[in-house]
Order: C-alpha cells, then structure tokens, then sequence
C-alpha cells in the first residue's frame, strides 16, 4: 500500500495502538516497554489518568479562543514556571523549535537596541535546536543542513564545554550578544559538561553583558533530577526554552525571560496562533502538579542512578563500551562504533531505544519507571549491546 506521509523519518515496522505508563502496545496486542518516551515527552508514561482527566475536561469547556483575548489556564501556567523558575515571563508557542525562534528573536532584538546591526550568537558543535531555518543555523550538525542553504547568518560556532573557545570567540567578535547551549546534549549524543560550566557561561555573560540562553527542551521538566537543568548549578539564566515533556504528548512550548530579556518582545513583535491555547495548558498545569504530587523528579536522579550502575555492572566486561554517562534520566551508553541498527534490534526484543551521534545509546525513560521496570531494560539491552559487539568485533 502507497504511503503519502512525506518520508521524513526512517520509520520502524511497527504501529501503536495504545499506551499504559511505560508500556506501548502495537496492533497486534504485542507489548514493548519504551525507554524513549517518545524522544523525552512522556514523562508521565502513557495515558496518564491526570492527563486524560485535564484533557477530556478542558475540551468539553473550550479548546480554542486566539491571543488576543485572555486565557485563564496560560496564566495559570505561566505563573506555575515562574514560580519554579526564577524567570520573569513566559511566551508560549507549540513545540521546541519555535521556542528556541522564540529565544533567537529575543537576542536579536536585544542586539539591536544596543546598536548592533548584525548581532551574533555563540551555538555549540553538535548541538541540537530544532529544523526551521533559524535553528536548523544554530544547530551543530552539518548533516541535517545539508540540501537547505543559504543558512541563516548570525551564529558563531564553538566546542561544546570549551569556555576558553568561548572566550576566544568574544574578543575576536564584538557582535555576539548571546550564549546559545543545552545544559546536556541530547542529540549530540548525551554530552554531560564539567560541573562548572553553566556557572562559568553565566559568569562571561554577565562580563560581556551577553544573554546566557539556555535550551532545556530535553533536558527540563525533571528529567535530570531538577525541574530545570541549571538548577543543578544554582544559576538562572536570561533565556530559557521548554517544550517536550510539558504537556505529556500535548504540542506546547515555553520560551521563558528573566531581566533585561524580559521587556524586549513587545505587543506585535511576536506571536502564535494556537500558542498557550486551553486545551495545552490544561495537560501542562496537569503534568505540573503530578510531578510534584508523586515526588517524580527527585526520584529520577535515584532511578537514573540505578540504571546507569546496573548498566556498568553488565558491560564491565565489554571493552567496545566507551562510556555509560547520565544525569538523571538522560542515559547514554557510547560504544567504539557504529550501532545504529541496535535500534531494529532492540525493537525485535519489544524494547523501544535510540541510537544518536552514531555511536550512542540513548535512554529517555518515563520518570514513572519502576525498579522491576529498570531491571528489565537493562538486562535486555545490556544482552543485545553484548552480543552486538561480539559479533562485529
């Protein structure tokens, strides 16, 4: 049978018909345990009661107004993140990519009301920050750029967790205005920084009187063991942008502003349709108060733990296994070599993975998992990486 999706994605031979917490259940009644979370957005597993309540009960009231008007449930939300945050205010949109847009307009606009013609920001090599043109410039993977110049101007690219780099790159460019950077790398493959990093970024902005803007797309929403990322650092930054895990499944993004970011979009110099729409907020404002109610976030940083020690323990012996880093529940496993199809693989044992920047694993499990749970994922994949290696040897 023809397909006319376009083909954007190399998709697996298998389809979903429902969810429950960390298990996907395809047409066939075939159960797989997901430790992917559909790329870090089901936080929540799937089919989550509070989820579907707020869901189902919104969309009885009202589903959609515009901008223009005032919506009870944004405000609610946004004032959720603040509170959480530190930050002053919330632009909200639809997904990660125009977050970030959202992020980028804001130095821009920044750069410009102190006079800079054509301000610059600084982006990382092997970053990820979306596919619309803007952010397909800032992000550091000549790959998927390919086949979609001209690129949009106005980035400066430098090493990921390299502050002398950084430093390079000011004084040989008085029209950087800001700092672009994911506090862990998730696309790039699961890159954790020094523990200082985020400080010392937050320290050169501050000098430089630069926005720190940093992306939490992957990394937010408890994932690592804090609500935000930075919060492991005890800094806040001026910009920082959401989307993912905070509405479990339901499209949002939140571009959030702190200071002198905050005043910069004014009425008219940025918007969004269904942006902060009801029936959005409600699943966010939903997935807010679960993670609170069910202790889930602190509880990813015992669970990340006992995943990253368990998968230690089975691979020790493995001397094709680079590396097995986490924070929290953002875990990857780097092998000495390729193993993208460990992917088609793990599939045929009903475990859902990923394979990023080639040669990692990358595990996005629900925060819901349990340790039974864990047990499983990682004797079944550590088995499949074991016996995968031996035969490529």
């Amino acid at each position: 049978m023809t397909s006319h999706i376009m083909p954007t994605y190399n998709r697996l031979p298998v389809t979903f018909d429902r969810g429950e917490g960390v298990w996907l259940i395809d047409e066939n009644n075939n159960r797989y345990l997901d430790a992917l979370s559909g790329i870090a957005v089901c936080n929540l597993g799937h089919a989550h009661s509070a989820v579907h309540k707020a869901i189902c009960e919104q969309s009885k009231k009202l589903l959609h107004t515009s901008n223009i008007y005032k919506i009870a449930n944004q405000e609610k939300l946004a004032d959720k993140l603040i509170e959480k945050s530190g930050m002053d205010n919330v632009f909200f949109c639809n997904s990660g990519a125009e977050a970030n847009e959202a992020a980028i307009k804001l130095a821009r606009k920044f750069g410009h009301e102190k006079g800079l013609d054509s301000p610059a920001i600084i982006v990382m090599e092997k970053s990820f920050h979306g596919r619309t043109l803007a952010t397909l410039s800032a992000t550091g993977n000549s790959k998927i750029q390919q086949g979609f110049a001209p690129l949009v101007e106005g980035f400066v690219r430098v090493p990921y967790n390299d502050i002398n780099a950084i430093k390079t790159a000011l004084a040989h460019n008085k029209n950087i205005v800001a700092i672009l950077v994911e506090p862990i790398q998730g696309e790039g493959g699961i890159n954790i920084p020094a523990p200082d990093y985020l400080n010392e970024l937050r320290k050169l902005c501050d000098q430089h009187e630069l926005l720190l803007m940093l992306d939490e797309i992957q990394s937010g929403v408890g994932r690592t063991g804090k609500f935000f990322a930075f919060q492991h650092n005890d800094i806040i930054p001026d910009v920082c942008t959401l989307a993912k895990a905070l509405g479990n499944g339901v499209p949002i993004g939140a571009c959030l502003a702190r200071g002198k970011a905050a005043q910069l979009l004014t009425a008219g110099a940025h918007g969004s349709t269904f942006g902060g729409n009801p029936l959005a907020c409600s699943a966010a404002i939903a997935v807010l108060a679960t993670l609170d109610n069910e202790n889930l976030i602190e509880l990813a940083t015992q669970k990340g733990k006992l995943i990253h020690d368990g998968f230690t323990e089975h691979l020790k012996n493995n001397s094709h296994v680079v590396d097995v880093r986490n924070k929290g529940l953002m875990i990857g496993i780097e092998l000495d070599r390729p193993c993208a199809e460990l992917v088609k693989i793990a599939l045929e044992q009903h475990l859902l993975i990923n394979v990023t920047n080639d040669t990692t694993i990358r595990l996005l499990p629900p925060l819901i998992i349990d340790e039974l749970q864990i047990k499983l994922l990682v004797e079944t994949l550590s088995t499949i990486i074991n016996d995968y290696t031996e035969k490529t040897a």
